[in-house]
């Protein structure tokens, strides 16, 4: 826990670009949904409202003045996501504010997360446009009031960043964010997640291509490439990543049913090679779903906690409501449903087929679906 004191300089642990803080009941389950939701960001609350994951999920504690924890996270990060009232936070900043060039970007959000403002560093440092993705991603509105917002073309480093789309790396997120801002010709390639990235009223620009495929891009010679997908590529696609940035998007629901007191060790390995087999990425799983009976199951808990899935069960009822490839007298008499892995990644991601019907494997029954976006 960070120990706050008068004349000290506080120790963070700086794991991300953005610093997410809040110092209220409400403003904390603001900031852990946007930690879940923001890749690269660190989150910070005070220790009265600890719920005993934190170490868990990298989050990090203080007590004492936030007034006092905000000079070294001026210094460190990127941007700052703050859950406190304008008028404090414009108090509390203005005596460490050193130049546009340099000073972080600062965006506040009230503490009902209805409305997202941008702060500081609007343009250079990017706060206008981490404004509209925080308000896209908590549904709230943007308060922007630059008099010319003009970067209105797709941010390469928070991109999909609202629906929690994370980047494979981030090696080419600088070389790639200086062809967009210089209008230079750049392909899109989505082939899953969610397809309203666009959020400005005006046409994607001209210089911005969609592609139905890798392939026809790489045809094209963009200068640079913008890829979604939850699928590892093939050899002869990684020659898109040259100057392109891999995104990917939270797209795979994972069924699973397991016999009670099942490792934690095994249901990860479990994951682990049958998405490799399947050539998917442990990054686009976006849910851990079973039934009802397992809700307290640990080793199923903890996986999902590891990897911050929800975790999602089902009644029978609501299992046995979906027709599946393969039935199981056997299942309904210990479950009382006719099946658990297949159902449950059918209901959560509403896909009419499964990418894996069914896989047995020791103390473990897996099924993957693909959430369809149209």
């Amino acid at each position: 826990m960070i120990q706050l004191q008068e004349g000290r300089k506080a120790l963070i642990t700086q794991r991300g670009d953005y610093a997410v803080v809040a110092i209220t009941k409400h403003g904390v389950e603001i900031a852990r949904n946007l930690g879940r939701t923001f890749q690269q960001s660190d989150v910070y609350y005070m220790s009265k409202f600890e719920k005993g994951d934190e170490q868990e999920q990298n989050i990090q504690l203080f007590s004492g003045s936030v007034r006092m924890l905000l000079p070294s996270l001026f210094e460190s990060y990127k941007g700052l996501i703050i859950i406190i009232s304008l008028g404090a936070v414009v108090r509390m900043i203005a005596p460490i504010l050193k130049d546009k060039k340099t000073d972080p970007a600062v965006v506040v959000i009230d503490d009902k997360g209805e409305n997202v403002i941008s702060v500081l560093s609007g343009h250079i440092g990017g706060a206008n446009e981490l404004t509209r993705e925080v308000a896209a991603a908590l549904e709230a509105h943007p308060v922007i009031t630059t008099a010319s917002d003009v970067q209105k073309t797709i941010p390469v480093d928070l991109f999909g960043k609202r629906f929690g789309w994370v980047w494979e790396s981030a090696e080419k997120l600088t070389p790639v964010s200086a062809s967009v801002v210089n209008e230079e010709e750049i392909a899109v390639v989505q082939e899953s997640g969610e397809k309203n990235w666009w959020h400005y009223e005006h046409p994607v620009p001209a210089n911005i291509k969609t592609y139905s495929s890798i392939q026809t891009a790489l045809e094209a010679s963009p200068h640079a490439a913008l890829v979604v997908t939850h699928r590892n590529l093939k050899k002869e696609e990684e020659a898109i990543l040259e100057n392109g940035v891999l995104y990917r998007p939270k797209v795979l629901a994972i069924g699973m049913g397991c016999n009670r007191g099942t490792s934690t060790a095994e249901i990860e390995t479990v994951i682990e090679k049958t998405l490799a087999e399947l050539q998917f990425s442990m990054k686009s799983v976006k849910a851990l779903c079973t039934i009802e009976l397992k809700k307290d199951e640990e080793g199923l808990l903890e996986v999902a906690s590891k990897y911050g899935w929800e975790f999602v069960y089902y009644s029978p009822q609501e299992l046995n409501s979906i027709s599946i490839q393969q039935p199981s007298d056997t299942v309904f008499k210990y479950t009382g449903a006719y099946g658990v892995s297949e159902p449950a990644a059918m209901l959560y991601s509403g896909a009419d087929k499964l990418e894996l019907v069914k896989k047995k494997s020791g103390n473990v029954t897996i099924s993957v679906a693909l959430i369809p976006y149209d």
